[in-house]
């Protein structure tokens, strides 16, 4: 039963996969809510400009690859002429964005949840205004999610599309002779592979010595060689000090992150892709009485409360990976908290994956930080003699297991794999039940998959893999 003197039981502003799913949940257990947001569909970031349009133009940008450059014909398959129609390319893209908010718009409806359009800002502890209304909450949800991180003296321009940033990557009319991509993150390389397979050149430079901050070490150093191969050219350890624009051209200055001698890289299209910031100006968050930390974000205690009472945050707002999935279950839990249940999210077992070919992918401790809590043992298997790969022609990457010494817990997995992204579910589950490397050694899995390679990768930490 809501409380009659609050207009909501539960507002949440955002409508992003942690805002929505915040919203729905709240809505199944009783509570009066509604959800703010501004765009004209709900889903936010991720499923209007972000996740789900950059898998469907690298599903597409894949198909086009394999006809183009002679993978089909290895297979038997003998076409003619293959040519890129954009504006379709465009299309489906648009379709399955289309189909995706709409559905959230179909659960908002079937769960009772109100949709108030417009932006909302805080001018209490328990009230926001949004569009020129005020709405009172018993608790207040903070979900308004990340945007990209702009470079200093480098000015995007989506609209010309000559300096664009991610959600200027996804729109570009025609294939860019030369595409340069600054940032070595997921999301440029990413993007970066889709107009490769489509016909850019591209060149990709990372401020680091190594692309993928964050990853396991020996990963993130096949990853470059697999990526080199195909085509991306790197310049790593290397810093942007300008870009210029003059008529359609653009030139990028560069020079080694320790210093040296400057040089220019000339090219059609820039992509800005240097990682993402807290949404959390124009919330009018003083009025609130939250004070950001230095990175922008919101500090929350183990249930996402901040320090206020009756307002919570979750999602890219707070500390932790920006992360669509981890948005999505902070949502449940935050939900269930309100609700006074019990929502837990366990942090250390958050999967990441890049969704390139193959798919990159991990969950839990690198091999480095594991080495620093402790002695560990590692079992690690290629893909080239996992048999579905071999059939497949994808015999890039390999499984890594990384295990306690003493206990033979599992405390990371990693992976480069044409379905990583599926195959670290399987390591995830395991390691949220705190599965042994045996537990998953002495687990039958179905032949011939894939996933056997970490069956293998399990059985080589105790040096019982078979097929090596």
């Amino acid at each position: 039963m809501a409380d009659q003197s609050y207009d909501y039981d539960v507002l949440i502003i955002g409508s992003g996969p942690g805002g929505y799913v915040a919203a729905i949940r709240a809505a199944q257990l009783g509570l009066k809510t509604a959800c703010v947001e501004a765009r004209e569909t709900l889903g936010g970031t991720c499923l209007n400009v972000g996740c789900i349009p950059s898998k469907a133009m690298l599903h597409a940008s894949e198909f086009f690859n394999d006809a183009a450059n002679g993978m089909m014909a290895k297979l038997g398959i003998k076409l003619g002429s293959v040519e890129l129609d954009m504006e379709a390319l465009h299309a489906q893209r648009k379709d399955a964005v289309k189909q995706l908010t709409g559905g959230i718009a179909f659960l908002f409806k079937k769960n009772k949840v109100e949709w108030l359009k417009g932006h909302a800002k805080f001018t209490g502890t328990d009230t926001v205004d949004v569009a020129g209304t005020s709405y009172r909450a018993k608790n207040i949800v903070i979900a308004t999610g990340s945007s990209v991180t702009p470079l200093p003296g480098v000015a995007v321009d989506n609209d010309k599309q000559i300096i664009v940033d991610s959600t200027g990557a996804l729109e570009l009319a025609k294939v860019p002779e030369h595409l340069v991509v600054i940032g070595g993150g997921v999301i440029g390389l990413e993007l970066g592979s889709v107009w490769k397979r489509l016909g850019a050149k591209v060149t990709c430079v990372e401020y680091l010595d190594q692309i993928l901050p964050g990853f396991d070490g020996e990963v993130r150093k096949e990853s470059n060689k697999i990526f080199k191969k195909q085509g991306i050219e790197f310049k790593l350890s290397t810093k942007v000090t300008g870009v210029t624009v003059d008529g359609n051209t653009a030139t990028i200055t560069v020079e080694p992150a320790a210093g040296g001698a400057a040089e220019t890289i000339a090219a059609d299209c820039v992509l800005v892709s240097i990682g993402r910031r807290p949404n959390t100006d124009g919330l009018n968050l003083e009025a609130a009485g939250i004070t950001p930390n230095k990175r922008g974000q919101i500090e929350i205690d183990h249930s996402f409360k901040t320090g206020v009472p009756g307002i919570w945050a979750i999602g890219d707002v707070v500390p932790g990976p920006m992360l669509a999935h981890k948005a999505e279950d902070e949502g449940i839990a935050v939900a269930e908290n309100i609700a006074g249940l019990t929502g837990i999210v366990n942090h250390d077992v958050i999967p990441s994956v890049v969704y390139t070919w193959p798919e990159i992918a991990g969950v839990g401790l690198t091999e480095e930080q594991a080495k620093e809590r402790g002695e560990i043992k590692v079992g690690k298997f290629p893909m080239l003699a996992n048999s579905r790969a071999k059939t497949n022609h994808e015999p890039d990457g390999f499984v890594k297991v990384i295990a306690d010494a003493k206990t033979d817990r599992v405390l990371g997995v990693w992976m480069i794999a044409s379905v990583a992204g599926s195959m670290i579910a399987q390591a995830a589950q395991a390691m949220e039940f705190g599965a042994t490397s045996e537990d998953i050694a002495y687990t039958c899995h179905a032949h011939p998959t894939h996933a056997e390679a970490f069956k293998e990768a399990a059985m080589g930490v105790t040096g019982k893999a078979i097929h090596i």
